[in-house]
């Protein structure tokens, strides 16, 4: 279990890098398998789709598979031995053939940063610069490329037009189409699919021997209402996940007069520290928002109302969750404009 403080990282969650598994996504790994067996990897991976699908997970298996020259005997998919020393280094970050880019609090820091620092960026020149310490390739990963700035993005951008021979970059993102369009011209598009729930349940059978707080007569209700995100799953299993779920959901139902006593108890559970449940009721929310928008016969006039509810819905979220404010205000506020968007 992970105790890292990072953005690529759900806390007391297994990060990516020590899977040993991968869910839902076989045939894309039968691709790229092959692609590599006969010399056709592209130089640069877009690895596009929703967060919590297995992105990072995939990105990692590949890693590791390159960086040992190929799969073990007999493999049929990325996968490579926890044993075997290649799988040790990355999973400790050690590999000197790989470089990971991502949200990290600097040495003796606790804040996790917001973006991608452009001067952690600078550093893919110098390590695609020298030669590769095993006499091989080199794998940058960039986790997410979401979370570039323009100079972290156009930094990345130099060696990506010029690649050396041998080199790998596997960019994740949770938005392709929001992935500056140079980057995206020079990478091959990767999108994976949000799992089905059975590949879900899968995974969150595979990772309760990890997670210890799961609650586990709760999972297959977690994994159904996940929309395919093992992370989000995994949120939902956790705590008062499911609660905070089904307690916004009945006061969404209730829309455009939810009852005060709901919305009190609503704004009870979110109450605190931990940004789960603030972010599940946002998630709650927000596909909400997204059915009656898409709705066959919304008026107009209802349709901008709910794009400005929801942009509200986000920007209060998160003004919520770093100021920590009022979260029982918060509520009463945005279904407060939700019951006028509604009417």
């Amino acid at each position: 279990m992970s105790t890292e403080i990072a953005g690529d990282v759900l806390p007391g969650a297994p990060h990516p890098r020590e899977q040993d598994r991968l869910f839902g996504h076989a045939a894309v790994e039968a691709d790229l398998l092959g692609d590599f067996r006969a010399g056709r990897l592209p130089h640069a991976l877009l690895i596009g789709g929703p967060e919590g699908i297995g992105k990072a997970t995939l990105a990692y298996r590949l890693a590791r598979v390159v960086l040992a020259g190929g799969p073990e005997a007999g493999a049929h998919d990325l996968s490579l031995s926890p044993s075997h020393p290649v799988f040790r280094q990355v999973a400790s970050m050690s590999h000197p053939d790989m470089l990971v880019l991502r949200r990290a609090p600097e040495a003796g820091e606790e804040k996790i940063p917001t973006i991608i620092p452009a001067e952690m960026v600078r550093r893919v020149r110098s390590f695609f610069g020298a030669t590769a310490a095993a006499g091989g390739w080199r794998v940058c990963i960039v986790d997410a490329v979401d979370e570039l700035n323009a100079f972290g993005a156009n930094a990345l951008l130099k060696t990506l037009e010029e690649p050396p021979p041998r080199a790998l970059f596997l960019l994740i993102t949770h938005a392709p189409g929001k992935v500056l369009a140079t980057i995206r011209s020079r990478s091959r598009l990767l999108r994976l699919r949000a799992l089905g729930e059975g590949d879900v349940l899968a995974a969150l059978d595979h990772l309760s021997t990890e997670i210890g707080e799961l609650n586990a007569a709760e999972l297959p209700a977690a994994a159904q209402a996940s929309g395919g995100s093992v992370r989000r799953a995994l949120t939902l299993a956790r705590g008062e996940g499911m609660e905070v779920r089904l307690a916004t959901l009945k006061a969404l139902d209730q829309l455009p007069r939810p009852r005060p006593e709901d919305l009190h108890a609503l704004g009870t559970r979110l109450q605190g520290d931990r940004a789960d449940g603030l972010d599940l009721f946002v998630e709650a929310v927000s596909d909400y928002v997204a059915a009656q928008a898409t709705h066959a016969d919304v008026p107009r006039h209802r349709l901008v109302r709910l794009g400005e509810v929801w942009e509200k819905v986000r920007r209060s979220a998160t003004e919520a969750d770093v100021f920590n404010l009022d979260r029982k205000a918060l509520v009463f506020r945005i279904f407060a404009d939700l019951a006028e968007a509604v009417r």
